[in-house]
């Protein structure tokens, strides 16, 4: 994601495409793909010269993450399933497509990950 001088550059380069293509062209999509518009607009205000107070920028603007904090903690679904959650699968280093073996001790209630090779 480019800032101060370098962004303010590729916006005037971009100048004639869409604000989806502006934002894109100067890096800030998200994992998803994804336009970051809210980021985009922020780091363009700031490049302009322009002090964002904590007011505007949210007293959690300084998070890497979105979303709630992980806790932790989930929940059986109606619909029978269990959701672990990008939070936790990004804090073991776990990546799309990966496999594993499920073991479920019944007696104490604890389910085991064992990744596949």
């Amino acid at each position: 994601m480019l800032i101060g001088k370098e962004l303010l550059e590729k916006y005037k380069s971009l100048c004639k495409k869409s604000e989806q293509d502006i934002a894109k062209g100067c890096g800030y999509i998200g994992p998803s793909g994804r336009v970051l518009k809210k980021s985009f607009y922020r780091a363009l205000v700031q490049a302009k010269g322009y002090k964002l107070s904590s007011k505007l920028t949210g007293r959690n603007s300084n998070r890497l993450s979105r979303g709630r904090k992980a806790d932790f903690r989930t929940k059986v679904h109606g619909n029978g399933n269990l959701l672990i959650g990008h939070a936790y699968t990004k804090k073991l280093g776990l990546i799309p497509g990966q496999s594993f073996k499920i073991e479920i001790k019944k007696n104490s209630k604890i389910i085991y990950l064992i990744p596949l090779s």
